[in-house]
C-alpha cells in the first residue's frame, strides 16, 4: 500500500473501462437503453447548453461488522442510475433517475432542455484525454469469499484478546465497493472509470481499575481486500488500536490556554483539509464566501509552507483516474512557499472564473451534481526533525491524532478534538492528556507555522469528506508541524 506511479493503459489491467462500462450500461441482457439512443437524447437535451454531461453509474457495495466475537451486521447493495446536467452561465439544471432506460432519460432530458440559453455562449471544450490508470479495475467484492472475510474478522478478535489482558471489547469491520462510471458529452466524447475502494477498521476497549478507554485504527485504499487480509496489515491495525487505548488509560485532563502546538505527521493533516482545503475550493472563492477570496498571488502562510492537492497518487483513497466530469485527475499546487497559487476547480467554476479545471469535480453518486472537492490534500516536507520541534517548546501540546472537527468556510474558524495528545514541558513530551481541542482560524494558523518536519506522511486511508450533504473518499497528509500560539481548550480544573 505504498505510493506507486500511475499505471498506463497498456499495462496489465484487463479490459478497458469503456468496454466494461458499455457492457454494464448498454449491452446487458435486460438493457433498456442503447448507446445510440443515449447520444441522440443527450444531444437534444444539451443543444442550448454551454456545458453538461450524462453521468452513468453502477455500484456494488457491502459491509461486514463483528462485535464481541459475533457478526453483528452485514449488508450489500447494488445501484444503477444516471444524472443529466445542463449548464448555461451560472445556471445548472440537473435531473437523475435510479433506473437506466430510454423513457427515464427522455423525461430527464425534457427537464434540463428548458434551461435558458446564454446569449452568445459557446459550447465548452471537452476534457483532455488521458491514458493514466491509478488503480486496479478489479472488483474487490469478487476477490475474497464471504466466509474468508468473516474468518478474518474472527482472527482479528482472537488476536486482540490474546494481545492484551485488559481488552474487554473488540469491534472490527470490513467495507468495500466497486464503482463503474461512464461520462458522455453532447459532442460524443466518452470517458469511463472503474473504482475499487476498501477499508478495515478496528476498535478495542480496555479496562483497568474500573476505567474504560478505547482506541481505534483504520486503513484502506483503492485496491482489493487481499492487502487488508495480510497478517502484517491487520495485526498492525490491532496493535495500534490497543496502543491508543493504553495511552488513553494513562491520560489526564488536558490543560487550557494559548500555547505552542506540535502536530504529528499523517492523519493530523485532516486539520489542514478542513481549516484550509475547503476554503481553497473554487465555488467558495467565485462566490467570495471564502476567507481566501481575492488573495491569489499573495502571501497567506509562513515561508516553507507548500500545500498540494494530488489526485494522481496510485491506489490512494482520495485518488481518481478521472473526476466525475471526465477531467483527468491532477496535482494542483495551492500554496507554494507561503504564496496562494491556485484553487480547486470543477468545470463550472473554472469556466466562470476564467481558469482551467483541475480534475476536482466530484459527486457522491449519480443522484448528486458535481462540485469542487479535494482528493488527497498534503503539506510537503520541510527540513526539521520532530525532536527539534519538541525541544523548542517550553509549555505546549503534542497532538498526534484527531477525532472530529468543524470549520466555518467564510471566517476560517475551526475547532478540532485531539484523540491522542501529550503535554510538552521544558522541551520534553510528558503525560498524555484527554479532552484537548484546538481552536483557531485557518488563515491565521498558516502564518503561525514555525517549523516543518522532514517526515511527510500520508494518512492510512480512512478519510471521508462531507460538503453540502455529499460524502466522498479523500486522503490527507503532512509532516510533523510546529505552530505557535494556538488556543487549546481543555478539561483540567
Amino acid at each position: 500500500m505504498s505510493e506507486q506511479r500511475a499505471k498506463t493503459a497498456d499495462e496489465a489491467f484487463g479490459p478497458a473501462p469503456l468496454a466494461v462500462t458499455d457492457r454494464l450500461f448498454f449491452d446487458r441482457p435486460d438493457a433498456a437503453l442503447d448507446r445510440d439512443a443515449a447520444g441522440r437524447i443527450l444531444g437534444r437535451a444539451l443543444a442550448s447548453a454551454e456545458d453538461g454531461e450524462l453521468f452513468l453509474e453502477y455500484r456494488e457495495s457491502e459491509h461486514l461488522a463483528l462485535e464481541d466475537g459475533r457478526i453483528r451486521s452485514a449488508g450489500a447493495d447494488t445501484m444503477l442510475g444516471f444524472g443529466l446536467r445542463a449548464l448555461a452561465g451560472e445556471t445548472a439544471f440537473y435531473a437523475h433517475a435510479g433506473e437506466l432506460s430510454e423513457a427515464a432519460l427522455e423525461r430527464a432530458a425534457a427537464t434540463v432542455a428548458t434551461l435558458p440559453a446564454e446569449r452568445g455562449s459557446q459550447p465548452a471544450e471537452p476534457p483532455r484525454a488521458s491514458n493514466a490508470r491509478l488503480y486496479t479495475d478489479a472488483n474487490p467484492l469478487a476477490g475474497m469469499a464471504f466466509a474468508a472475510r468473516t474468518r478474518l474478522l474472527g482472527e482479528i478478535d482472537a488476536y486482540a484478546r490474546g494481545r492484551d489482558p485488559l481488552v474487554r471489547q473488540v469491534m472490527a469491520s470490513l467495507a468495500g465497493e466497486w464503482q463503474a462510471v461512464q461520462i458522455i458529452r453532447a459532442d460524443g466524447t466518452r470517458t469511463a472509470d472503474l473504482r475499487p475502494l476498501v477499508r478495515l477498521n478496528v476498535t478495542v476497549v480496555l479496562e483497568r481499575d474500573g476505567r474504560r478507554e478505547s482506541g481505534t485504527y483504520g486503513t484502506g485504499g483503492r485496491f482489493g481486500y487481499l492487502p487488508l487480509a495480510a497478517e502484517a496489515t491487520w495485526q498492525e491495525a490491532v496493535n495500534e488500536a490497543i496502543r491508543q487505548a493504553r495511552v488513553n488509560l494513562e491520560s489526564r485532563p488536558a490543560p487550557a490556554g494559548v500555547m505552542d502546538v506540535v502536530l504529528g505527521p499523517g492523519w493530523p493533516g485532516i486539520l489542514l483539509h478542513e481549516a484550509i482545503g475547503h476554503g481553497l475550493e473554487g465555488d467558495f472563492n467565485r462566490k467570495k464566501t471564502s476567507a481566501f477570496s481575492g488573495l491569489l498571488g499573495k502571501r497567506i502562510a509562513a515561508q516553507g509552507v507548500t500545500v498540494v492537492d494530488d489526485g494522481t497518487l496510485a491506489d490512494r483513497r482520495g485518488s481518481l483516474t478521472i473526476d466525475d466530469e471526465g477531467t483527468p485527475s491532477n496535482r494542483t499546487v495551492l500554496i507554494e512557499d507561503g504564496i496562494l497559487t491556485g484553487y480547486l476547480q470543477d468545470r463550472l467554476n473554472a469556466r466562470l472564473m476564467g481558469m482551467r479545471p483541475t480534475g476536482n469535480g466530484r459527486r457522491q453518486s449519480y443522484a448528486h451534481a458535481p462540485m469542487p472537492r479535494m482528493t488527497n490534500t498534503l503539506m510537503l516536507a520541510g527540513t526539521h526533525s520532530p525532536e527539534e520541534m519538541i525541544r523548542s517548546v517550553k509549555n505546549g501540546l503534542y497532538a498526534v491524532n484527531f477525532g472530529g472537527g468543524q470549520v466555518d468556510i467564510t471566517s476560517g474558524k475551526f475547532v478540532f478534538s485531539a484523540s491522542e495528545a501529550y503535554r510538552i514541558e521544558d522541551g520534553r513530551v510528558t503525560a498524555p492528556v484527554k479532552g484537548a481541542t484546538l481552536i483557531g482560524n485557518g488563515p491565521d494558523a498558516l502564518t503561525r507555522v514555525t517549523m516543518i518536519g522532514a517526515d511527510m506522511m500520508l494518512d492510512p486511508g480512512i478519510g471521508t469528506c462531507g460538503k453540502n450533504g455529499q460524502g466522498v473518499p479523500v486522503g490527507v497528509g503532512q509532516p510533523t508541524l510546529g505552530i505557535a500560539g494556538l488556543t487549546v481548550g481543555g478539561t483540567a480544573a
